[in-house]
């Protein structure tokens, strides 16, 4: 564990939560005193649920405009159309409901906005790249402007960040923007609102956020400020997530996993790297389509396997902060992870999604271009180690 660090808190001011969405936001809008609310929403939630009306009417003639057409996986051809109608509504604030590819691309969005980026390709001067230690070096860039409030109504947790993984179409590589300005000034937990949210995406996004949880407190850079938040998210999150699989209507159940995705965001918001389940994973959504959570639930067990030789240690405080697994075979933590996601009926392996292996040398060598991979705790020599992992998860 660090004994020494710096923790930079960052520029979110609240987090309201068990309480109606539409009322909530209202008042962090009137608190910021906003005239011209820019909403973006999940298409599904739009199209088939009246929670978008109800923000709308709650909001009356402060709403200014509405984008409901992000794509998975944030592909920045949809983050241009939406900064676009922005800028043409004159937006001062955006409000996102719905999952992490409509919050990722509302920081993008004001990332566009402050610097006039009106292409695809421009985009490109946002682009985090790997500084020479490996930890990500943003390029220099005015910082977002318009602010973001945030509504989630999946468990990935990235309105808790100053992070954005957008991805590149020419490439289809997911690529990570950063900056301070970009972290969303409130969130509103509202469990009610995540009842339309459906049960394999609330589920497998719960495991992305017990991969943040398991993942930063395995790091080698972990300390005791990122281990509170994680080892708590991650007991909510073991307990509140079958309660939700076995009863959809539980509202205290999802109000927990909630809660726990918060927490599961405070190794990382203060300075905890992610290792390779989050590397391979960023791979896996943006060249295969795999949604974030299953990449999780796919590659998390078999990276603790992999590292258990530098971090046992750390990994038997992942196992102690779950409580009794049904059908777990040792209390590893690696067994542990795997028999709670099969308890939960997500994939499990490579094979579930249709990948081969003559497909692992192609994302290992990708893999390594994250920035999370070379901030594995144990090593990752290169693409032959990352190969490795996949074969594990096959």
């Amino acid at each position: 564990m660090a004994r020494t660090g710096r923790i930079a808190f960052g520029r979110m001011e609240a987090v309201s939560f068990g309480r109606p969405a539409a009322a909530a936001v209202v008042e962090e809008v009137e608190r910021v005193a906003a005239r011209r609310v820019f909403v973006m929403a999940s298409g599904t939630l739009e199209r088939e649920t009246d929670e978008i009306d109800k923000l709308r009417q709650a909001l009356g003639d402060r709403v200014a405009g509405t984008f409901s057409a992000m794509g998975a996986h944030t592909p920045r051809g949809d983050v241009i159309a939406a900064a676009d109608a922005a800028r043409v509504v004159d937006a001062d604030l955006i409000v996102t409901f719905g999952g992490g590819s409509v919050t990722d691309g509302a920081k993008a969005v004001g990332l566009c906005l402050a610097n006039d980026i009106q292409t695809p390709d421009a985009m490109d001067m946002l682009r985090t790249r790997a500084g020479p230690d490996g930890k990500p070096l943003p390029p220099a860039f005015k910082p977002s402007t318009v602010r973001q409030i945030s509504v989630p109504t999946t468990l990935s947790a990235g309105e808790f960040s100053a992070l954005s993984g957008v991805t590149d179409e020419r490439s289809h590589k997911k690529e990570l923007f950063t900056h301070p300005s970009i972290m969303p000034l409130a969130v509103v937990l509202d469990p009610t609102a995540a009842r339309h949210t459906p049960e394999w995406l609330f589920l497998s996004t719960g495991i992305r956020a017990v991969d943040h949880c398991v993942e930063g407190v395995s790091s080698g850079e972990a300390h005791a400020f990122g281990d509170a938040q994680g080892l708590q998210g991650l007991s909510l999150l073991a307990r509140g997530l079958p309660r939700v699989k076995a009863d959809p209507d539980d509202i205290a159940a999802r109000l927990d996993c909630q809660m726990g995705a918060w927490m599961s965001m405070g190794p990382l918001a203060s300075g905890v790297p992610m290792g390779a389940s989050h590397g391979i994973g960023y791979v896996l959504g943006a060249a295969f389509g795999i949604p974030h959570g299953h990449t999780s639930c796919i590659m998390l067990p078999a990276v603790m396997r992999w590292n258990k030789t530098v971090n046992a240690a750390r990994q038997a405080l992942v196992s102690g902060a779950m409580a009794d697994v049904p059908g777990a075979a040792s209390d590893d933590a690696g067994d542990k992870l795997d028999a709670f996601i099969a308890g939960l009926e997500m994939p499990r392996s490579l094979g579930a999604v249709d990948i081969g292996p003559e497909h692992f040398q192609s994302i290992a060598e990708q893999a390594m271009g994250t920035p999370w991979v070379p901030r594995n705790p144990r090593p990752i020599g290169g693409p032959e180690d990352v190969v490795k992992i996949l074969e594990l998860a096959a």
